[in-house]
């Protein structure tokens, strides 16, 4: 009889050889999801699929969260699934097999790497695992808000306006539009980032530039901010301003006005020029005494 020590060795050599000449796989893991980003407060869903070779049953499906173990499926145990107290991690149901366990609720504590763990029954208790991360994430109360806009803007302005956004974590993206489009990079200050007592963070981003023609072209300058974080929020708050045309008009009018009558008094003094009106009566008797009294004197 072989010895007991030399058991696994010879087992381990028979499935090396039935892999090598009949092509028998082994357990693989097939696909771990776990939800990169979640909302406070939701459920967080993970799963985790395999499959198992022609010769393997399965023995156990374990969850970890930071390397410690919150869950486990072992279908020959008198209790087959089972929890384990873990700050932050809350397992409000699971599938028949453990491939599937949804955490509810999610609190900051839940945050972290999460790994799937399969193993196969003896003699050679295959093993496959991954892992992923998940962030929780804090939503703003309230959408992205903008401060030091105008009524109304003339060509040549200068716009100079905040965007702020609500309290989350992590901190929120903030993008600036201008009538629809991306606001150029050299119109945008760096973004400004606060940390609060409470771990949650506010963003500012400021614009500044001046206003061309070609703000107007659709009728009046649209400003949007636009506040995202990850794939879990998407807020924006826009702002119309318009232009002061009816003192723009004006101008215009003054500056054609003013040339017309500039333009008259040119014509007056060049050759072919419309006669001078005739003098007034009072011009002309003094004329004709004064002409008189010339006259005599000769």
């Amino acid at each position: 009889m072989l010895p007991t020590h030399a058991q696994p060795t010879l087992l381990l050599l028979v499935a090396m050889l039935l892999t090598r000449e009949y092509g028998v796989t082994s357990l693989e893991l097939l696909e771990l999801r776990v939800p990169a980003h979640v909302a406070l407060g939701t459920r967080a869903a993970l799963a985790c699929r395999w499959a198992l070779g022609p010769a393997d049953v399965l023995y156990s499906v374990k969850w970890y969260k930071d390397g410690k173990e919150f869950f486990r499926h072992v279908p020959r145990d008198h209790e087959p699934r089972r929890k384990f107290p873990l700050p932050g991690v809350d397992v409000e149901k699971s599938s028949p097999n453990g491939a599937n366990v949804t955490l509810y609720p999610a609190v900051l504590e839940t945050g972290g790497r999460y790994r799937c763990e399969v193993s196969g029954e003896r003699p050679l208790f295959p093993t496959v695992s991954d892992h992923a991360d998940m962030v929780i994430v804090a939503l703003p109360d309230h959408g992205p808000t903008i401060t030091g806009s105008r009524l109304r803007y003339q060509i040549g302005d200068r716009v100079q306006v905040n965007c702020s956004s609500g309290r989350s974590r992590p901190a929120t993206r903030l993008a600036w539009y201008i009538n629809g489009e991306p606001a150029p990079s050299l119109a945008l200050l760096p973004a400004m980032h606060e940390k609060h007592e409470d771990g949650l963070e506010t963003t500012s981003l400021a614009l500044d530039f001046k206003v061309k023609p070609k703000h107007f072209r659709k009728g009046d300058l649209k400003l949007k901010c636009l506040a995202t974080i990850a794939t879990v929020y998407w807020r924006s708050n826009e702002e119309s301003v318009q232009g002061d045309k009816l003192k723009g008009y004006s101008r215009s009018r003054e500056l054609t006005e003013g040339a017309s009558r500039a333009d008259r008094v040119q014509a007056a003094g060049k050759p072919g020029a419309a006669a001078a009106p005739a003098l007034a009566p009072y011009t002309l008797l003094a004329v004709t005494i004064l002409h008189v009294l010339l006259n005599k004197h000769t």
